[in-house]
């Protein structure tokens, strides 16, 4: 993409994710994703009913009566995206290409943590690890990481969630909050990678989904192509028969998939690529509420 075209798009981007995130976010965001942590706040006289564990004994013992350490909860977070770049994002037969209403989402994330003073970071992932950015604060980091969203361009076109979520795991030694923003078209396992994700980070997924996969239109014989692996094959999508099959096929895959997000405890939402992905938002906050 030319710099003019994409400092547009960025502009562009920018302007509908900020307002998003202000004027229809504004504190469902901060009250969805608070802190989880505690810091260290003060010390107080022991009172009757109060946890032993959280006596401070050096002060206790300088005013020899006993005083206990008060916490409260941190307000600040570290946000990190999780964006799948895959060959299968660039798909879309109705409004806009998965992966354009993916970058939207993120960006509207992006500029919810920042308004709520958090860090936001992105892990670029494909069955590889794409790019990291590690978290940081301000409006240039942020139009920084909607630049890379718009014009980033992956070396492999295949997925690996799993290979994601333990990429987080070990790369952020804090807990944080993770946006988990995929089509969720992978083949690997990636439950026992979630749930452990999820033990140390506080995980949110969000499937961005094209109404084609669901439903075949009936329209004779069609060739289709699968993104990530290159394979092409015709078939007849007149046949009801054929129809009935793709839509099984895509309400099992939805049930695996949802089973997996239950199990892992992770609060999750579906959008369609002619959906309306701030209401799936909306409703993710809600989850959480």
């Amino acid at each position: 993409m030319e710099t003019s075209e994409l400092l547009k798009k960025v502009r562009q981007i920018e302007i509908k994710s900020r307002g998003l995130s202000s004027n229809i976010f504004a504190g469902q965001y901060h009250t969805a994703f608070k802190g989880r942590g505690m810091a260290f706040s003060e010390v107080r006289e022991y009172q009757f009913g109060d946890d032993i564990r959280y006596i401070d004994w050096n002060v206790t013992a300088r005013f020899n009566k006993p005083y206990v350490k008060v916490f409260e909860e941190e307000r600040e977070l570290t946000v990190m995206l999780l964006v799948d770049v895959s060959g299968s994002l660039e798909f879309g037969t109705v409004k806009q290409l998965k992966k354009d209403m993916l970058t939207e989402i993120a960006a509207t994330l992006a500029f919810s943590a920042i308004q709520n003073n958090d860090k936001i970071g992105v892990i670029f992932f494909s069955d590889r690890i794409e790019k990291f950015i590690p978290p940081k604060k301000g409006r240039k980091h942020i139009l920084y990481i909607i630049r890379e969203l718009i014009d980033f361009s992956a070396e492999s076109r295949r997925t690996d969630i799993r290979l994601a979520l333990e990429y987080l795991t070990n790369v952020m030694k804090r807990r944080c909050t993770a946006f988990l923003l995929s089509d969720f078209i992978d083949h690997s396992d990636f439950k026992n990678a979630m749930v452990i994700a999820n033990r140390k980070h506080d995980v949110a997924a969000v499937q961005v989904y094209d109404r084609r996969v669901e439903e075949l239109p009936s329209i004779g014989m069609m060739k289709i192509k699968d993104a990530e692996t290159g394979h092409e094959q015709w078939i007849d999508t007149s046949s009801r028969a054929v129809r009935r099959a793709h839509h099984h096929w895509w309400k099992e895959r939805q049930e695996a998939l949802n089973e997996i997000f239950t199990k892992s405890n992770v609060d999750n939402v579906s959008v369609r690529t002619d959906g309306d992905y701030v209401k799936a938002l909306m409703n993710l906050f809600a989850k959480r509420n």
